[in-house]
């Protein structure tokens, strides 16, 4: 039972990047597909809307990215939770004996 916090910390950090990732995806199919819906209308304009694009675009990637580190973070901590938290106290009391 004392286990079930470490489990739904995993769960949550796990469902949380991937909220992040799926929303990023989004916004950059919508990005993409507003820029290539102006294109298409003025064919000219289409350098600097690829242009205008490309920015947007990388502060996206870059959220995703700051996301997945969070993610590892979060990993990292709950990893040295469960090695606290798990047989590593007792080892010490069991080797005096």
């Amino acid at each position: 039972m004392a286990m079930w916090h470490l489990a739904f910390g995993y769960l949550g950090v796990g469902l949380g990047a991937g909220l992040v990732l799926l929303a990023a995806g989004f916004g950059i199919a919508k990005l993409a597909s507003a820029a290539l819906e102006g294109a298409a209308r003025q064919p000219e304009a289409a350098g600097q809307l690829q242009t205008m694009m490309i920015i947007p675009a990388a502060m996206i990637e870059g959220a995703a990215l700051f996301a997945l580190v969070i993610f590892f973070l979060a990993g990292g901590a709950l990893n040295k939770g469960v090695e606290m938290g798990g047989h590593g106290a007792e080892a010490p009391a069991a080797s005096a004996h």
